[in-house]
């Protein structure tokens, strides 16, 4: 019975209207606040990613759920491998938090994202619904060479060699396959992007990597590699996703930062 009337009452417009009716109902029922169902049970579920959940919001908007994942190999983090490596508690906020940032600096610079609001506390954020290109893609900005830019090329350059203008690369969003690398013909022949959105999508990317990057380095951090997703909204090429400490590979002193440290020196925690 209690199923039926939470799917009834709740209207998921957003995760603070949730949780505030869903602790209103459970006052007026008199029923345990244990057993009443999260909104996790509540709202409907579009996708389950490695680092976030995907949930519909009766608005016509998408919220985002922050998970402790990261991606990485062994146990160690790496935001250029393709699986979860490792959790990391508290990660999930921290992402948010960091994406909050940029994405209101972003904001601030006149470029266009999903980005609509966010909880800290849920660590949720709520985004304007995008079509993603395929099956999705990624977007990598590298600044300096390292990761899998140099065991694919270390014949070619050394490790830590800067990449004057940032060097983009994209990739099939593809487990299976290890997220293959794929041109911007590549992109047009298989129907999944024209060339114009292309290269719209590599304008945004270096825009966004370099304020990234100049943010990073006003705090003595020195960003060599940095993950992006795009989608399509209303006829525009936009960021999606988010923009966040597991997403980015930072150096400091020249020791690379872990994600949450990380986290703490953007925010000045």
């Amino acid at each position: 019975m209690g199923e039926i009337i939470y799917e009834k009452h709740f209207h998921k417009e957003t995760i603070e209207e949730i949780e505030r009716e869903r602790i209103d109902f459970v006052e007026a029922s008199g029923e345990d606040a244990e057993q009443a169902p999260s909104f996790d049970e509540i709202m409907k579920k579009i996708y389950e990613g490695k680092t976030k959940n995907v949930f519909e919001l009766e608005n016509g908007n998408v919220l985002l759920k922050f998970k402790d994942d990261c991606t990485g190999k062994d146990g160690v983090f790496d935001p250029g491998e393709n699986s979860v490596g490792l959790t990391i508690e508290g990660i999930g906020r921290a992402n948010l938090e960091t994406s909050i940032h940029f994405f209101e600096l972003l904001k601030e610079a006149g470029i266009k994202t999903h980005y609509v609001s966010a909880n800290v506390e849920d660590a949720t954020m709520e985004v304007l619904p995008a079509k993603v290109f395929g099956h999705g893609l990624e977007v990598i900005c590298r600044l300096k060479a390292t990761g899998s830019f140099i065991r694919r090329y270390g014949a070619y350059i050394a490790d830590g060699t800067a990449l004057e203008g940032g060097y983009v690369e994209t990739t099939l969003k593809d487990d299976e396959k290890g997220d293959p690398l794929v041109t911007s013909e590549g992109l047009a022949a298989l129907g999944i992007m024209s060339q114009a959105m292309f290269n719209d999508m590599k304008e945004q990317t270096l825009k966004i990597t370099k304020i990234v990057a100049d943010d990073l380095a006003k705090k003595g951090l020195d960003l060599y590699d940095i993950k992006f997703e795009f989608g399509y909204n209303n006829d525009e090429v936009i960021l999606i996703d988010e923009i966040a400490s597991g997403n980015m590979r930072v150096y400091k002193d020249g020791s690379i930062v872990d994600p949450m440290e990380l986290t703490k020196i953007i925010l000045g925690k």
